[in-house]
């Protein structure tokens, strides 16, 4: 997003369209956001094909403007439909492709991938879909590189959302590539939602639910996000919790779905990242006190999950 211009967000619904899914974008985009300043928030408009009923029925949604204003949006999140083996209305599909050859960016929501699918933006890159979906969106696109065990996946200018909360995974991440990981961090803490959830969908696939529930991570996870300087081992995080480092790295699969040490790193690049948005220019600063260790690690790592250097974003996204 360019300083002084307000990112257009367009939502294409039709019949059929998840309620909560067009809800979490609009709690996400179409809210003001007194955390940002000064700096524009995004500009949030639905749109629709005609008359929309949603939720099998149960409602409509009256007065939502036409297709014609997809032609002017910067993002356009596309539609889902509860049977996607239905192909969705032609000039849904018209209005998809034209904002992805003028270089809109394209996003989608659970089944929202086969309406990407259906208008051929999908050839030739990766995606993903709910998991109950998977083996009929690969039937049907076989060119598409599907990616089921992720809750969201990025190919360039197309982001794709494994399910419905998956959707608040991928619109926080869209955040904070537009606005940086505080402002995406602030906003997560407002949702009462976690700003990263690095595993995958694998865990929510038909897995019994144990009848006395283990005790919860979270109190390990905040006592390491204070002491992210230190030099923290898994070893050191297992003895903590008053585990074996086999069952941490279980535990952590479990409620986080991740590893131990990729948590721990995704932790501390966020933090790195908040210190380069708050004005720190000295490299060494941000890596011992982000626990990244030396200015060559913070280079890398940052580039890794961000795609730039620690200099690029913090132009792009300091005070």
């Amino acid at each position: 997003m360019s300083p002084g211009s307000s990112h257009r967000v367009v939502m294409i619904v039709d019949s059929g369209s998840n309620p909560f899914e067009m809800g979490v974008a609009t709690e996400l985009f179409g809210l003001d956001r007194p955390e940002l300043g000064d700096r524009p928030w995004y500009s949030f408009t639905l749109a629709a094909p005609g008359p929309v009923t949603m939720h099998n029925g149960f409602f409509t949604l009256a007065g939502v403007p036409g297709l014609e204003v997809v032609d002017t949006a910067d993002t356009v999140i596309v539609p889902n439909r509860p049977d996607p083996e239905v192909r969705p209305p032609d000039r849904v599909l018209e209005a998809v492709r034209a904002a992805w050859l003028r270089g809109a960016r394209l996003v989608s929501f659970c089944t929202g991938a086969f309406t990407l699918g259906y208008a051929g933006v999908l050839d030739g890159r990766s995606a993903t879909t709910h998991w109950r979906w998977t083996e009929l969106f690969r039937s049907l696109f076989p060119q598409v590189t599907l990616v089921p065990e992720v809750l969201y996946v990025a190919d360039g200018p197309v982001f794709t959302a494994a399910g419905s909360a998956a959707a608040l995974d991928l619109g926080v991440h869209l955040i904070r590539l537009d606005h940086g990981a505080e402002v995406a961090n602030t906003v997560s803490r407002r949702l009462v939602f976690a700003a990263h959830r690095d595993g995958g969908q694998r865990q929510f696939v038909k897995q019994p639910v144990p009848a006395v529930p283990d005790t919860s991570l979270t109190p390990l996870l905040d006592w390491a996000r204070e002491r992210l300087d230190e030099p923290l081992t898994v070893g050191g995080l297992a003895a903590r919790a008053a585990l074996s480092p086999a069952t941490l790295h279980r535990r952590f699969q479990q409620e986080v779905g991740t590893t131990p040490l990729a948590w721990l790193t995704a932790a501390r690049v966020d933090l790195a990242c908040t210190l380069l948005e708050r004005g720190e220019t000295r490299l060494d600063v941000v890596a011992r006190r982000s626990g990244l260790g030396s200015p060559s690690n913070l280079r890398a790592q940052v580039r890794r999950r961000t795609g730039l250097s620690p200099s690029e974003y913090r132009a792009r996204f300091g005070a």
